[in-house]
């Protein structure tokens, strides 16, 4: 079919006049940006205006709500980008809800006004993006909606806020917490790699000595790996500010981990 008789499928199976369906198709095309493409074939569509084909058919029939379901995965990750913010625009105009299903976790936090993180069956945490990534209900939610690394400890008192944690074989840190826990409970210190410096000590702060395994230089950012003396091994992201050539830390380096109270949340589940 034409991408026109494609559009107006549903409009025809409803009775509505081929002048009717005609006008509508019109607007349904500049709504997701393809005016004139009426008389296109499948084929003759690249896979964005595919998509976007495939948009104007469910919105044309105006739905209270609009369900996707990995509607991006086929594309390639330009594209799919591109997409994103696609959609997302479309979504303000339309002025419907759209229930979007995706396994990718940045996407998920690009196109959300709110998250349900699902497993099993059950959402764990529902929220914002920001209430999701910066302060996950537990260990799942933060292992899956980003990158995170966990430190197991002990609890070791707790004054307030502030919670004092002995980790394995590492040493003590302090975390903010609005929770309560009791002395030599088991719990992960969870704080994402960006979050984490490297030999720059925070004063006020966690300092954490270890050495350097690896290093990954990815163009915007370099990752490190570095194994505290207790074994457990962290990943830190630090971004590369710096023009031109900026000198990277070598395997093998000792080097000082830190970060503010502020930064990890404590899990226990």
């Amino acid at each position: 079919m034409t991408v026109e008789q494609n559009i107006g499928f549903g409009l025809e199976m409803k009775g509505v006049s081929r002048t009717e369906r005609s006008r509508r198709v019109s607007e349904a095309l500049e709504m997701v940006r393809l005016p004139g493409m009426e008389m296109r074939r499948p084929k003759q569509l690249s896979g964005g205006q595919q998509q976007r084909i495939a948009l104007a058919r469910a919105l044309i029939n105006k739905p209270e709500v609009l369900l996707l379901d990995e509607p991006l995965g086929a594309l390639d990750l330009k594209l799919r980008k591109e997409m994103q913010l696609e959609l997302k625009t479309l979504q303000r105009e339309v002025g419907i809800t759209f229930i979007y299903v995706t396994h990718d976790q940045e996407e998920a936090l690009t196109m959300s006004d709110r998250i349900a993180v699902m497993s099993k069956g059950i959402a764990l945490q529902v929220g914002k993006p920001e209430e999701i990534y910066e302060r996950p209900a537990n260990k799942f939610v933060a292992d899956f909606i980003g990158e995170t690394n966990f430190i197991d400890g002990l609890v070791k008192a707790q004054k307030g806020s502030i919670v004092e944690v002995e980790l394995s074989g590492t040493g003590p840190v302090c975390v903010e917490s609005s929770r309560t826990f009791t002395s030599g409970q088991p719990v992960s210190v969870a704080v994402r790699p960006e979050k984490l410096r490297l030999n720059s000590e925070v004063k006020d702060g966690n300092n954490l000595k270890g050495r350097v395994e690896d290093v990954i230089y990815i163009g915007t950012d370099t990752h490190y790996g570095v194994r505290f003396a207790g074994g457990q091994k962290v990943r830190i992201r630090e971004q590369n500010v710096n023009q031109g050539y900026q000198q990277l830390f070598s395997p093998g380096t000792e080097v000082t981990v830190s970060f503010t109270h502020a930064s990890p949340r404590i899990l226990t589940e």
